[in-house]
This record gives structure tokens, C-alpha cells and sequence, in this order.
């Protein structure tokens, strides 16, 4: 069960400290400049579970990571099922956390309106990129991102710091991504505001767990099959 509890635990962080960038910090309606700090805030807490809970359970922290390891033949099929409740159910709790802290905002927060930092796409969020746009934009970030955890994480590849890797990898995909979805490539974030968000960003979550998981698995066939790996 260790393994399980770390992964409720990192991505419960994941979700607060990257989604809470946005709701708390504010910086989800200071773009251009307000994608720094959430890229930061992101790809910095993936660092920071990799050095603390990476030696329990490889802090996965997103459904599309432990496919993509599964089909590399990395991790047992037995432990996917857990891996990924673990990854959902924390990932809803560091959401419900959140809505706590900005329900008690003396001013009021009106979570509809202002949302939680969720995914979405089309007219009205962020640059206002179609349907399209969306899917290849979240294929082609949660492929080059789960390459880059494949390609330090194993054989000749591997780096003495892979999460310090992993996190600026997530860090520099914000930049030119974020303004399309948001930037998901992780099934469990985008599920986690959608739930208390509801409305259009619950409809549109389907794109974040399909896509980024067919990626995530996309990837691990290429070291599965010696495309990538050596």
C-alpha cells in the first residue's frame, strides 16, 4: 500500500500547489506573465515529489506516466489499477482542498465563474483554440513528456538527477501549450477541477483522460518495441 499512499499523496500536491497557482496565486488571468509561475509551480512540485516519494513508488503522479511505464514493461500490471485510483483520488482531494481554502476568501470566490486552473479549449478559454488544435496540442506534450521520463529514467540515458529533468521538461512545455488547453498531458489534474468546476469543463474532460493516456502509451511502445530504447 505504500506505493498507493504515495501517489494519492504527490498527486494531491501536484494538483494543489499547480492548480492553486491559478486560483489562489492569480496568475491564470496575468498571461503572459502568469505562465511562468505556473509552469513553475507545476514542474517544480513533480520535482520535488520525485526526490520524496520517487524511492516509494517512482512518484508517477499521473495516470498517462504509469501507462506509458506499463506498456514499456516497467511496472506490473497489477499495480496499474492502483497506481491510477491512487493518482485520481488524490489529485480530487488536493482539488477539494483548494475549493476550501478560496471558499474561505472573505470576499467570496464563485468557483463557476473563476474556476480552479481546469483544462478546457474553444471560444472563451485562453486563446481560444478549437477542438483540433486541443488534441494534437495534448498528444504531442504528454508524448515528448513521457519520452523524456522514459529516456532519463532507463539504460544509457539515464541522468543522476531525473526529476529535476522530468520537472523542467513540464516546466518548458507551459510555454508554448499552455495557452491552447492549459496544458494537461495528466489525466488526474484536469479531472480534479473539472469535478468541482462542473459545467464546460466537466464536459470537455474526456479529451484529457483519452488523449494524454493514448500518448503516454504511444511512448512506451516506442521503447517497448527498441525504437528508443538501446
Amino acid at each position: 500500500m505504500k506505493k498507493y499512499v504515495a501517489e494519492f499523496i504527490g498527486t494531491l500536491a501536484l494538483v494543489l500547489v499547480g492548480c492553486g497557482a491559478i486560483a489562489i496565486g492569480g496568475f491564470g488571468t496575468a498571461f503572459p506573465v502568469g505562465i511562468l509561475p505556473i509552469a513553475l509551480a507545476f514542474g517544480l512540485t513533480v520535482t520535488a515529489m520525485a526526490y520524496g516519494i520517487g524511492h516509494i513508488s517512482g512518484a508517477h503522479l499521473n495516470p498517462a506516466v504509469t501507462v506509458s511505464l506499463w506498456v514499456a514493461g516497467r511496472i506490473r500490471t497489477e499495480d496499474v489499477p492502483g497506481y491510477i485510483v491512487a493518482q485520481l483520488v488524490g489529485g480530487i482531494v488536493g482539488a477539494g482542498i483548494l475549493v476550501l481554502i478560496v471558499k474561505g476568501r472573505l470576499a467570496s470566490y464563485d468557483i463557476a465563474a473563476s474556476g480552479l486552473g481546469q483544462n478546457g479549449w474553444g471560444q472563451g478559454y485562453l486563446g481560444g483554440y478549437g477542438l483540433p488544435a486541443a488534441i494534437l496540442t495534448e498528444f504531442v506534450a504528454t508524448l515528448l513528456f513521457t519520452l523524456v521520463i522514459l529516456g532519463s529514467t532507463s539504460g544509457k540515458g539515464a541522468t543522476p538527477f531525473p526529476g529535476l529533468v522530468i520537472g523542467l521538461t513540464l516546466v518548458a512545455l507551459h510555454f508554448p501549450f499552455i495557452n491552447v488547453t492549459g496544458l494537461s498531458v495528466n489525466p488526474a489534474r484536469s479531472l480534479a477541477p473539472a469535478v468541482f468546476v462542473g459545467g464546460q469543463a466537466l464536459a470537455q474532460v474526456w479529451l484529457f483522460l483519452v488523449v494524454p493516456t493514448i500518448a503516454g502509451a504511444a511512448a512506451g511502445w516506442l521503447f517497448r518495441a527498441d525504437v528508443l530504447e538501446e
